[in-house]
C-alpha cells in the first residue's frame, strides 16, 4: 500500500439541476429573504493510491435518474477510465447514506466491499422507510440490493467511527438520514472531508441553515458543528455534497470540466 502522498481524491460530476432556495432550506420564510433560484450538482468521489480504489457514494442510476427528470452524462463505470482508473480496482465503496442519488450503479462493481452504517441500513431495510416521508428518496431495488450484498458477505456495517485499511476515516452523524456517515481522507497535503449530504451546500454549515430533507434536526446541527470544527483545523478541507462552489474552491483536474481535484486548493472559501 502507498502513503499518503501518493494518494489522490476527486469529486465527479455528473449531473446539475436548478432548483430553488425555499425547496432546499427547511423553512426558509424564516430568513426573511426572497425565494431565488439555485444551482444543485450531483457527485460521487473517487479516492485513489496506489493500492486500489475507493469510491464514496455512486451516484444515481441512469434509468432512475430519467424517471426522476434529472438530466445525468455519466456514470461511475463509465467516468472512472477518463481519469485513468480501471473500474475493477475500486475494491471499496462507502456508501455515506441510502438516497437514491448515492445508491446507483452498485451493481457496476459487484467484486467491491461495501461499507455502510448499521443504523442506516437498519432503517431502510425496515417497515419505517416505506412512510411516505421517507420512502420517495430511496429506492427499493437498491436497498434489496444492498440486502442482497449483505448475504453475500460484501456489506461491512459500521457503528460511531470507523477506519478503513488505508487510514480513511468514516464518521457516522445522522441528521439527514439516520446513519448518515461523513468521510475524512488523509494526504499529502492535508485532510480531505467529504461530507456528502451531512452538508449539501456550505452555507448550511456557514449560515447555519439546515437542509429540507431531514430525520433528526439536532443530529443534523450537531453534524454542522463537527463539520465546522474539521474545518477549522489546519490543512483541512470541507467538501460539500451538492454545491457548486466545490468546483470553485478547489483546483480542476486535467480530465476535464467535471473533475476536480480535492487534494489541491485553488482559493480559500
Amino acid at each position: 500500500m502507498t502513503g499518503n502522498g501518493a494518494r489522490e481524491v476527486l469529486a465527479i460530476r455528473y449531473c446539475t439541476r436548478t432548483t430553488t432556495r425555499a425547496e432546499n432550506f427547511l423553512n426558509h420564510h424564516l430568513y426573511g429573504e426572497p425565494d431565488a433560484d439555485i444551482e444543485m450538482d450531483y457527485y460521487f468521489w473517487v479516492v485513489r493510491d496506489g493500492a486500489g480504489t475507493i469510491l464514496v457514494d455512486t451516484g444515481f442510476n441512469p434509468v432512475v435518474g430519467d424517471r426522476r427528470r434529472r438530466a445525468w452524462w455519466t456514470t461511475p463505470a463509465d467516468a472512472l477510465p477518463t481519469i485513468g482508473v480501471d473500474p475493477g480496482s475500486v475494491h471499496t465503496i462507502v456508501v455515506t447514506h441510502a438516497h437514491w442519488d448515492h445508491t446507483g450503479n452498485l451493481h457496476q462493481f459487484p467484486d467491491a466491499r461495501i461499507v455502510i452504517s448499521q443504523a442506516e441500513y437498519d432503517f431502510w431495510t425496515s417497515p419505517m422507510a416505506r412512510r411516505s416521508q421517507f420512502v420517495t428518496h430511496a429506492e427499493a431495488d437498491e436497498i434489496a440490493y444492498l440486502q442482497r450484498a449483505d448475504a453475500e458477505g460484501r456489506l461491512t456495517l459500521i457503528k460511531g467511527q470507523h477506519t478503513l485499511d488505508d487510514g480513511t476515516e468514516l464518521i457516522e452523524v445522522g441528521g439527514h438520514t439516520p446513519g448518515q456517515v461523513v468521510v475524512s481522507v488523509p494526504t499529502a497535503t492535508g485532510t480531505v472531508v467529504l461530507a456528502s449530504d451531512a452538508v449539501h451546500f456550505y452555507e448550511e454549515v456557514e449560515r447555519d441553515r439546515p437542509f429540507a430533507i431531514i430525520a433528526d434536526l439536532p443530529a443534523m446541527y450537531r453534524a454542522y458543528d463537527l463539520l465546522a470544527d474539521l474545518a477549522a483545523r489546519p490543512g483541512t478541507s470541507l467538501v460539500a455534497g451538492h454545491d457548486p462552489l466545490v468546483r470553485t474552491r478547489f483546483a480542476p483536474h486535467p480530465a476535464g470540466p467535471d473533475v476536480t481535484d480535492l487534494t489541491a486548493a485553488r482559493e480559500s472559501p
